[in-house]
């Protein structure tokens, strides 16, 4: 008795793989694109955050990165947040919202040649 794969399967018994649909390649790459947007766009948030960490309190970049990243864990709170308040807090001097200011004095505490 010979054994006889069914045709959509290869002879491993591995079913093969389907090629997408042009509409579904244009769609996850429609996706990339959106992602990659935003990743560029909480970059250069954070970015700005960095420089105002580094104006306001000395630091150099490396450390002003340290420092909001130290902040988005103490708060537990998304990095990008973090930046979005303190660009927000830079420009209208309006008070951080304490959890955020609670973990970013804490946060240069780490920091005391500053």
């Amino acid at each position: 008795m010979t054994s006889h794969s069914h045709p959509s399967q290869p002879r491993n018994g591995h079913k093969h793989s389907t090629v997408p649909s042009r509409d579904e390649q244009l769609a996850r790459l429609e996706e990339e694109v959106t992602q990659l947007r935003q990743a560029v766009a909480s970059h250069a948030i954070i970015d700005q955050a960095i420089g105002v960490l580094v104006r306001l309190h000395q630091l150099n970049p490396a450390d002003g990165f340290t420092v909001l990243r130290v902040t988005s864990q103490l708060a537990n709170t998304k990095l990008h947040t973090v930046a979005e308040a303190v660009i927000a807090w830079a420009h209208t001097r309006n008070p951080l919202p304490a959890p955020i200011k609670e973990a970013l004095n804490e946060a240069l505490q780490a920091y005391p040649g500053r």
